[in-house]
């Protein structure tokens, strides 16, 4: 007791107390403002992630595009979080998991989905995330927060058969606001897991502002409550997202066990398509996060350092147009499935019941 403070309801004195750090490299004229870290000095690197950013911001303008005309479902824009995708894709190993929620469409481009495996799912087609590329990462998530407990599971059987591979899983700030995520955590401590979670805080779920679905400070600091270390990043400069996501993910595969990230960003479009956000938040707000822009604010960094000028910019935009108009047209060149594939895979065996309707979908198809 040596040193406490005797008062009235006993002895008080401090137990515990924590910190969340913040990275930041660019500021969003793409100017340093602290020295910075060494993948910065590798411009082809950097130049190629850039490349990759706008490829997908191209993909994600034609996927809504598509949308509206009546020949996608349903689809998640990522417009202003495109360097969070951009760095988990770019450094993650290719035995590494990803367990993404369903905006990871930028991070599934880099580690090997196609364009049109990814418009082939958003039309509604399954075989869509029955992807030829990164065959142990999951398919797209769209219920909030269920895929978190999934990436658990898949970092203890990596820590059971001794594999020096990690997990991670992406998901949205109001997924923090469930039970899979605070479940999760706990088991990733207890267990010392080899798992990362990157928290896209986009400031908003759906409707919900982030001040009105937490009192915390950050999310970040939810981590500490479950008992390992969380931080934040300024999720709208690609340096330094990549530079806390890679030590996060050496940390863990080295046995150091989980690590939240959370990346602070701003969703600039609606939810999904189904959507409509000048229903709940104003255009004013809207613009003055655009100058935050992180593809906007690489390419500065980029030009500020003569990687980058005008004619690449206007070379790569032709070469991403053409290469998304040739990935869609093989979208919706792709022939539909049979209506009865639909039992395919519901069963090891298929109940009478649900055979018989089967073969009416086959006859039907038959007479047709």
């Amino acid at each position: 007791m040596a040193g406490d403070q005797l008062n009235a309801e006993g002895v008080s004195r401090r137990v515990a107390s924590f910190d969340i750090r913040y990275t930041q490299y660019l500021d969003m004229e793409g100017r340093p403002v602290q020295p910075l870290p060494a993948l910065a000095d590798d411009p082809e690197q950097i130049v190629s992630l850039y490349r990759a950013m706008v490829l997908h911001r191209t993909f994600d303008a034609k996927a809504i595009a598509l949308q509206r005309t009546g020949s996608l479902g349903t689809y998640a824009p990522c417009l202003g979080q495109e360097a969070v995708f951009a760095a988990v894709g770019a450094v993650m190993r290719e035995e590494d998991v990803l367990v993404p929620y369903y905006r990871e469409c930028g991070a599934q481009l880099l580690r090997g989905v196609t364009m049109t495996e990814l418009l082939l799912y958003w039309g509604g087609d399954e075989r869509g995330m029955n992807f030829e590329g990164p065959r142990g990462d999951f398919p797209c998530c769209v219920p909030i927060a269920s895929q978190i407990p999934h990436a658990a599971g898949v970092a203890m059987a990596m820590k059971y058969r001794g594999e020096p591979r990690v997990t991670v899983t992406v998901f949205g700030d109001g997924a923090m606001s469930k039970g899979e995520f605070y479940e999760t955590a706990n088991a990733a401590a207890v267990w010392n897991l080899p798992l990362v979670f990157v928290a896209n805080n986009n400031q908003w779920a759906i409707s919900v502002p982030r001040n009105e679905q937490t009192r915390c400070e950050t999310l970040a600091q939810k981590a500490v409550a479950a008992g390992f270390a969380g931080e934040q990043v300024d999720g709208n400069d690609l340096i330094a997202v990549m530079t806390r996501l890679s030590a996060a993910i050496d940390k863990a595969r080295d046995g150091g066990g989980p690590t939240l990230i959370e990346a602070v960003t701003y969703r600039l479009s609606d939810h999904t398509t189904a959507d409509d956000a000048s229903r709940y938040r104003s255009e004013a707000e809207v613009e003055e996060n655009r100058q935050y822009d992180p593809v906007i604010r690489i390419r500065r960094y980029l030009v500020n350092n003569a990687y980058w000028n005008d004619d690449k910019e206007q070379r790569l935009e032709q070469e991403c147009r053409e290469a998304v108009e040739q990935a869609v047209q093989a979208y919706l060149d792709t022939p539909p499935r049979a209506p009865e594939s639909m039992f395919d895979h519901l069963y090891e065996k298929l109940p009478v019941a649900y055979a018989g309707q089967r073969d009416e979908l086959v006859h039907k198809g038959e007479k047709s």
